[in-house]
């Protein structure tokens, strides 16, 4: 399952736009006084401004390659600063996933993911760069009902459960490694903050064997 693009709120689109062109050097593909899009490898990231809601504040991932984490966070450094996990470590080890992922703060207080999975074929001899980013991998979508969210989504849109990780009451991951929808049960900290997972605008655009589908969430 490919996660073609997604389309999340800010408060303040001029900032985020000049977060994610001139900090993380990603390239805008749409740019408006209201909207902006951003090429994420072989997604799309769009924010569009909304003034009604003071703080989104969502999480997302993005896939590099398998073997360029260490490069990632090298290039991290100055740029900005990586979240700190148990024992200082900023590497955070998912055994059952075969990854290791790397985390950090946009200028709204999203969090971002970068996600290195050992299956699959995607090592890279570049430097590292965000132009190394494959695609979003993730978008954390909070709910009050996630066993019942989960039950819509694989009736709707055929969508399967993470094979890698076993379905929760709690909390529940739906796609494979190229792109997951991650359950989460409001109140939930999102890892590996305090920051608990509450509901806000998104739409997401995903792409499988059975052709796109667009989710409004």
């Amino acid at each position: 399952m490919k996660l073609q693009e997604i389309k999340l709120s800010t408060n303040d689109i001029n900032a985020t736009a000049s977060f994610y062109k001139e900090v993380l050097q990603l390239e805008p593909i749409f740019n408006v006084d209201y909207s902006i899009s951003i090429e994420a490898g072989r997604s799309v990231l769009t924010f569009i401004q909304n003034d009604d809601i003071e703080t989104p504040v969502y999480h997302f991932a993005f896939n590099i390659p398998q073997n360029q984490l260490e490069q990632a966070i090298e290039w991290a450094k100055g740029r900005v600063e990586l979240l700190r996990l148990p024992e200082n470590k900023v590497i955070a080890d998912f055994e059952n996933w075969n990854a290791k992922a790397i985390y950090f703060l946009d200028n709204n207080g999203n969090i971002l993911e970068f996600i290195a999975r050992y299956d699959l074929r995607n090592k890279s001899d570049q430097t590292f760069s965000t132009q190394a980013i494959e695609c979003i991998s993730e978008i954390g979508v909070a709910t009050d009902q996630v066993s019942e969210l989960a039950d819509q989504l694989i009736a709707a849109y055929d969508l399967p459960v993470f094979a890698k990780q076993p379905r929760g009451e709690k909390f529940t991951a739906l796609g494979d490694d190229e792109g997951l929808l991650i359950l989460a049960e409001f109140g939930r900290n999102w890892f590996p903050t305090q920051i608990p997972a509450d509901s806000f605008p998104m739409e997401i655009v995903i792409d499988d064997k059975y052709g796109k589908k667009v989710l409004s969430l």
